[in-house]
């Protein structure tokens, strides 16, 4: 994408379609003059005087208590510089965003147009009233520290600048890790820093803390090294300045253990590398071009333990492992402050779940067969949902000890449901999803390419290194369609009716009919279909050209499902295929079958959409719970309907005893684990969290999934095509754009997973 398309990209993320990326949503009910009565005059009265009575009383009646401030004056943002508070603006909303996905904290974020370091503390201590906690960023240093100090101290709630102390206590935990593997003790090794702003002075603080010994430390800005001749650095800088004048980082990193970069991209050499001392551990986390490129750093030195700050390598330092829990272990407990024993908590809690077996769930999303502890992995991946339930819990204990909490935890293994509880608000499936189809991208053929929607999938696709596309469609349009979005890669184009495609075309036409000539196909038919995208381009993925087809967006479903079954059909020992919906619903991901394809299933085509489904949910990276919903409950009825579902559900529970299925039942009931063991507590479903639903037809299914769809703006990942021999995936018609990229990266799974089973068949 060139930089005009990326930038409009941008700002259309940010516009459309209501400017901004957070709101305000209600969370009591107010359909009624009695709901509003209560929620304003007069009920609201009652909770006014109580909080009168006792200022405690205001976590027990407002949103306080679960309220994070994310705060700036825009005087250091990111890599722009000081920029301004507005301007500062979206990305301290990006902040609240990411406090929202990772631990259900909701955000107000505040710009505050001052660069007075007493009118922005007045500012900050005068507003602290309405929160629970108050998360300074991108605020320059000096003015940084002077700003966190006199707030941790003159307010009684938690106070952190992130951009010093996340990196320094994630970087913190890769350092105790690194240092365990190289078996190099923490107050010998020698550490050289490159950059002296308030993330890497936060960061060596903290090192010190852990036990490297000052003495051992050199550090350098941008004027050089720091030296006691030097007039220009702040106290804190002064503290680091005890090297001889002069000194080059070449020459510091002569037999230095650890480099610490947070300063500029590409200022580290192998040379300087090669001088390091054996085992070397380096972290380059200047983004987004490191101090040395990984793949250059890797190859210079085989025992190098590395991590940066990019997604793209291991070892990704992303202040989104700490902030997020850190707050919430502080909320939780109402601590008065986060202090240096709760981000040694956090510190300890990351480097120790690093050494933890990692879920399935985590190596599916990264596409490894093991992630284990070692020189490749030394922190968490930032889609491990374990973070919640180790950091917050850590964080609060250590605030518990330390005296600083006021709303101490009794029940620990309660504390921990209701963090899980938290992370089923947003979209982590598809985002594991997307991460997961990255790891190895497939080439995926789009069949209708010269439509614009269909395109901007591909390129986003492309662009995001989800897979390759291949594109069909009238060559013309398409480029003219290119070059309108910015899509200016080079990718291939194929129209199937052109004379340059002749020799394919009959190479196709000729392999189909030879394999369907004794089930009424005519060569001739043969040689007509293969002018027709959706056969042309299923026959490109059955003859290994492409890995994966999509279609659908332009046609009626049946009319693109038709090419797809007479060309790749049903995988070996599957007797039927069937579709599901991923449904990113606020109680996390649901399944929904069959949506598409079934009419009137069985009672058997029941119990396989079942399976199917169920192993479909096992490709995401989650257990499945399987509820076989109908109109009634356990045998209320003698309807066939529900009986059909009722033998599907005794079979399930006869031939597959493992698998948590239940029904037929109600949805309400399904949906209701506590109502559901009140009042059915024989079921296998009893007191689980059901994340799949298999409908007694199709209607019913597809109704549903709409419904939730519009209704409720819950979105939607497929249908996607289960029992299919190649991975071929259908769009609804009139996809929207992110739909169809979401369905691609199902695709590319797909064939990830059917690449891996052929090999397995292959070497027996």
């Amino acid at each position: 994408m060139n930089k005009f398309s990326k930038r409009r990209e941008a700002l259309l993320y940010h516009a459309k379609p209501i400017p901004g990326k957070i709101q305000i949503v209600p969370t009591k009910k107010y359909a009624t003059q009695r709901d509003l009565s209560l929620a304003y005059s007069p009920g609201v009265a009652e909770p006014c005087l109580e909080i009168a009575k006792d200022v405690n009383n205001v976590y027990k009646y407002t949103s306080k208590g679960n309220l994070v401030a994310v705060i700036s004056n825009g005087t250091a943002v990111l890599g722009l510089g000081d920029i301004g508070p507005e301007a500062s603006k979206p990305v301290m909303e990006g902040k609240a965003l990411l406090f929202k996905i990772f631990a259900g904290i909701d955000v107000f974020d505040i710009e505050i147009g001052t660069k007075d370091i007493d009118a922005f503390i007045d500012t900050v201590k005068n507003i602290a009233p309405t929160f629970g906690g108050i998360n300074l960023e991108d605020i320059k240093a000096p003015e940084s520290f002077e700003i966190e100090r006199r707030l941790v101290e003159e307010l009684n709630i938690p106070v952190m600048h992130d951009d010093q102390h996340g990196t320094a206590i994630i970087s913190s935990a890769a350092l105790l890790n690194a240092l365990e593997l190289a078996k190099k003790k923490i107050d010998k090794v020698k550490l050289v820093v490159s950059g002296a702003g308030s993330a890497a002075l936060a960061c060596t603080n903290l090192y010190v803390m852990l036990g490297v010994n000052p003495e051992n430390i050199i550090m350098f800005d941008k004027a050089g090294v720091l030296s006691a001749d030097r007039d220009d650095l702040s106290d804190i800088q002064k503290k680091y300045a005890k090297a001889k004048p002069g000194l080059t980082l070449a020459d510091a990193l002569k037999g230095a253990d650890v480099f610490l970069g947070l300063s500029a991209g590409n200022i580290m050499t192998p040379d300087m590398l090669r001088d390091m001392a054996a085992k070397p551990i380096v972290f380059a986390m200047a983004n987004p071009t490191p101090e040395i490129d990984y793949d250059l750093a890797v190859a210079t030195r085989d025992d190098i333990i590395m991590a940066t700050g990019r997604s793209d390598n291991p070892n990704q330092v992303n202040n989104v492992l700490g902030f997020p829990y850190i707050f919430r272990g502080a909320l939780d407990v109402r601590a008065t402050k986060i202090n240096e024993a709760m981000k040694m908590a956090a510190v300890k809690a990351l480097a120790a779940l690093a050494k933890e077996s990692v879920p399935e769930q985590v190596n599916i999303a990264y596409g490894e067969r093991k992630l284990i502890f070692g020189k490749d992995y030394i922190i968490p991946k930032p889609f491990d949902p374990r973070l919640i339930t180790t950091v917050a819990p850590a964080v609060a204990k250590a605030a518990m000890e330390s005296g600083v909490a006021q709303f101490p935890i009794d029940d620990w293994a309660e504390y921990e449901e209701e963090l899980l509880a938290r992370l089923g608000s947003d979209n982590k499936t598809v985002r594991l999803l997307t991460n997961r189809a990255k790891t190895d991208p497939k080439r995926v053929v789009f069949a209708e390419a010269d439509h614009l929607d269909v395109l901007k999938a591909a390129q986003i696709v492309y662009e995001e290194k989800i897979a390759f596309p291949i594109l069909l469609g009238n060559r013309d349009t398409i480029l003219d369609l290119k070059a309108e979005i910015g899509f200016d890669a080079e990718v291939p184009i194929i129209d199937p009716k052109t004379k340059e495609e002749d020799a394919r075309r009959d190479r196709y036409a000729d392999t189909f009919w030879k394999s369907r000539e004794r089930r009424g196909i005519q060569k001739i038919d043969a040689q007509k279909w293969m002018r027709e995208r959706n056969y042309f381009a299923a026959m490109m993925v059955n003859e290994g050209e492409a890995d994966a087809v999509v279609s659908g967006y332009s046609r009626s479903y049946p009319t693109v499902v038709k090419p797809m079954m007479q060309l790749i059909g049903k995988a070996p020992g599957i007797s039927l295929i069937a579709t599901t919906n991923m449904m990113m619903t606020s109680r996390g991901a649901m399944f929904l079958s069959d949506t598409a394809i079934n009419p009137n299933p069985t009672a058997d085509d029941l119990a396989k959409i079942a399976l199917m489904t169920a192993k479909t949910v096992k490709l995401f990276g989650m257990e499945p719970v399987v509820a076989m919903v109908s109109f009634s409950n356990f045998g209320s009825s003698t309807d066939t309907g529900a009986s059909k579902v009722r033998e599907a559900v005794a079979y399930l529970h006869k031939y597959y005893p493992d698998l948590i299925v239940d029904g037929e039942v109600q949805a309400d009931f399904a949906l209701n684990p506590e109502m559901l063991k009140d009042k059915f507590p024989f079921s296998k479903l009893a007191g689980k969290k059901v994340n799949t639903l298999i409908f007694p037809n199709l209607e019913s299914a597809n109704i549903t999934y709409k419904l939730l769809k519009e209704l409720y703006e819950v979105d939607s990942v497929g249908p996607i095509m289960m029992g299919m021999d190649k991975p071929a995936h259908i769009f609804q018609l009139g996809a929207r754009v992110e739909e169809m990229v979401n369905m691609v990266a199902v695709a590319v799974v797909d064939a990830q997973e059917k690449e891996k089973r052929r090999k397995r068949w292959q070497h027996g």
